[in-house]
């Protein structure tokens, strides 16, 4: 079986290109099935070795550059390359490029991954974005530090949010303690869920991004169980990888 996941193209950008994989396709077995690529969630480090040479080999990538991902709003400029044997190290939430053929890794079971690409196809960015991303105002934070790094306006950027918890599914029982009142835009009291999607959005336009650069892949990790992975429904569990880079062959 060839590795599942979902292609995504800028529009007028086609020479970068962005996959959201999901957990099809893979070795690993038990709680992890099929493609987990994550080396710290117990998983048996053979299958996710076996499971993300697989994915760059599909998808022609020639260099796997991954965070230890902490819920945090550092971005790292051309982070190096990660080994495929081993667990990322750099302590990281965002990374950004300019060189071409270097893969920019997000790990995901229910957070957002965020692509940015800048319209001259030249800059791209990834983001994890969990809630507490969000709390922080990592969207806006991580978009402004691309743009500052690459003289670049938001204007110019586009944007993608890939499959992550829904609105239906993102419930927070201690919402005051966890969020607070500003957040009550976002909050269903009733049914005490946040809609962090449009919140997500409603963050990539204070970062000045424009709505109709902005895209979404409007699809629950939590309630899809047999395509993707998700923490708040199994907790122990894989990470599937949301991938973007500049194929100059394109």
């Amino acid at each position: 079986m060839a590795v599942g996941g979902i292609n995504f193209s800028f529009p007028g950008i086609p020479h970068v290109r962005c996959f959201f994989q999901n957990r099809l396709g893979g070795e690993s077995t038990g709680a992890y099935m099929a493609s987990n690529i994550s080396m710290d969630v117990g998983d048996n480090p053979k299958h996710v070795v076996y499971n993300r040479l697989r994915l760059q080999k599909e998808l022609g990538i020639r260099s796997w550059c991954e965070l230890k991902q902490v819920h945090g709003d550092i971005v790292e400029f051309d982070p190096p390359e990660t080994p495929s044997g081993e667990a990322a190290v750099l302590e990281a939430d965002g990374s950004a490029t300019s060189k071409p053929n270097k893969a920019l890794i997000i790990k995901t079971a229910d957070c957002q991954p965020v692509l940015l690409a800048h319209k001259s196809g030249k800059y791209i960015a990834g983001l994890h974005v969990g809630w507490r991303g969000n709390r922080i105002a990592f969207p806006v934070s991580g978009v402004e530090a691309f743009c500052t790094k690459y003289s670049i306006s938001p204007s110019d950027v586009f944007a993608v949010r890939g499959p992550s918890l829904g609105p239906a599914e993102a419930q927070f029982i201690n919402f005051e303690n966890e969020w607070g009142v500003e957040w009550v835009r976002w909050f269903n009291k009733d049914t005490k869920m946040m809609d962090l999607w449009q919140l997500t959005k409603h963050q990539l336009q204070l970062a000045g991004i424009p709505e109709k650069q902005i895209f979404s892949l409007d699809l629950c990790t939590k309630t899809l169980e047999d395509d993707f992975y998700s923490y708040r429904r199994d907790r122990v569990t894989g990470r599937q990888a949301s991938v973007i880079w500049i194929d100059p062959e394109l």
